[in-house]
């Protein structure tokens, strides 16, 4: 396929064909030789709300015991605080909650919306955050402005109750949106949207972008929110100081300076092995620890002492008013409760992160292994342009194929087809439906970056890595890539 045949041409030919390609797709399954016993068992990531790994089984004793013992939530919640505060220092604190999704509720409101009390008409809050993958989630909390992105998380909210996504937003905040500078926003996908390809994000210019809007809007500005990841497929793949993503520590200095705090979303991410926020000069970040982080559902937000404080009161959790350090009383986001169950899952998962961190780190460098290997028999069956990163934060490998639309035959020809969020949301998401007929549970594809680490039948009870099956979801994912590939050159 030429570049002058379009974008939407090829998407048009994919989505008349989509039975085709499943077929085919069905074919190369059974060349896989996947066991029975394995079909529809393996995926490529563990680390998805609807498809969550499995927990290990150390987790799951400690739940089966401590549910049996009179054991409070107060208690465990201040022991997952002692945890947390002997890795970072005394001036950090944590609170767990039932969703990274409510962390980000609960950060928001007590952080960065203005107050709701008090005479005269109240101000507007204004936090300033890029344009980047899966904005959805951490900047869906204040209206969106410019308002010429109002309308981009409009069919993630369409099925999610009377306003969906929109219904987040706070009592008159704002979410400044700052396009990443490099990257490229163009529409792809069966359902067209623009995606965010930010491989090529230039870190210092995105930087002078961020000051300028947070210049333009310094009195109304409280706060910046970003993710927390640290790849190129991410767009942070320029690295600073003790390899930290360049973009996010120049955010963290700008907080810094104007005096607004700085709020990560590390929700693939894992505490005390991933992303550290001393180093990014990070106020909070907040984290989905049924994601990578091998606990049940769960959220957690790890701070600074003094945004803490406001946190742990909406979440009823600090001290009462009778004067205990601690409480576990009801605040107003006490719907963002995990329970105990969950708690004690929890801080078991956590206690492996900072007493066992190889058992983790030895898992991902298997897996960036395994990829690659895989990624080397298939290079002649592929493009060019396909970029692997081993990542401790993520858990694992993020597959970025974002560069086989410039690399592929000299850039005379578009490369894999990229199929974006709202693609997956609507079930367009044809690279989803190939994997899956091959028998391999769909995972995270969007935006050209696939994410593999273990969780889903490619890990046993005690968290290692069962490299056959590892193997076997590596080689089918590039097999995936290969047919996509193939049948963009049919148009």
């Amino acid at each position: 396929m030429t570049m002058q045949t379009g974008r939407f041409d090829l998407y048009d030919f994919l989505a008349r064909h989509k039975s085709e390609i499943v077929a085919e797709a069905e074919t190369i399954g059974k060349d896989l030789a996947i066991p029975d016993k394995l079909r529809d068992r393996l995926g490529s990531t563990g680390a998805n709300s609807a498809l969550p790994g499995t927990l290990r089984r150390r987790c799951l004793d400690a739940i089966d015991d401590g549910m049996s013992s009179t054991q409070s939530p107060k208690e465990i919640g201040d022991d997952i605080r002692r945890l947390v505060k002997s890795v970072y220092g005394d001036e950090y604190d944590a609170v767990p909650t039932n969703s990274c999704e409510s962390a980000l509720l609960v950060t928001y409101d007590a952080l960065l919306t203005p107050p709701k009390v008090g005479p005269g008409e109240p101000y507007r809050s204004r936090v300033v955050g890029l344009v980047e993958r899966h904005a959805e989630h951490h900047l869906s909390y204040g209206r969106p402005f410019p308002p010429r992105y109002k309308d981009g998380f409009a069919d993630r909210g369409a099925t999610a109750g009377e306003l969906g996504l929109i219904g987040r937003a706070q009592y008159a905040t704002d979410c400044v949106m700052v396009p990443m500078s490099g990257a490229r926003y163009e529409l792809h996908g069966i359902k067209m949207h623009p995606t965010p390809l930010l491989m090529e994000t230039d870190a210092e210019r995105t930087t002078e972008a961020i000051k300028r809007a947070a210049s333009i809007q310094a009195s109304n500005l409280s706060g910046f929110v970003t993710l927390g990841y640290d790849t190129i497929g991410y767009g942070y793949g320029e690295k600073a100081d003790c390899d930290v993503p360049m973009l996010q520590k120049n955010i963290g200095n700008l907080a810094a300076l104007c005096g607004v705090p700085y709020i990560t979303d590390n929700a693939w991410g894992l505490p005390f092995v991933g992303a550290d926020l001393r180093k990014l000069g990070a106020d909070v970040m907040l984290y989905s620890m049924d994601k990578v982080g091998g606990a049940p559902t769960s959220g957690l937000i790890i701070g600074k002492e003094w945004p803490m404080v406001n946190i742990r009161r909406a979440m009823g959790v600090h001290g009462e008013r009778f004067g205990t350090p601690s409480a576990h009383g009801k605040g107003l986001h006490v719907h963002a409760d995990p329970g105990k169950m969950s708690m004690l899952g929890l801080l078991a998962a956590l206690r492996i992160l900072k007493d066992e961190p190889e058992s983790i780190t030895e898992s991902i460098d298997d897996i960036f292994d395994i990829v690659t290997d895989e990624h080397s028999r298939m290079k002649g069956n592929l493009p060019d342009g396909i970029v692997i990163t081993k990542s401790y934060n993520f858990g694992g490998v993020e597959v970025n194929y974002e560069g086989t639309w410039r690399a592929s035959n000299g850039g005379s020809k578009i490369g894999i087809p990229i199929f974006n969020n709202e693609d997956r949301v609507a079930g367009s998401n044809i690279l989803s439906h190939v994997t899956a007929a091959m028998g391999i549970l769909p995972g995270v594809t969007d935006d050209a970056n696939v994410i593999i680490n273990p969780g889903l039948g490619t890990s046993d009870s005690n968290g290692q890595l069962i490299e056959e099956n590892m193997r076997l979801v590596a080689r089918g994912m590039f097999r995936a890539f290969a047919l996509m590939a193939d049948w963009a050159c049919r148009v």
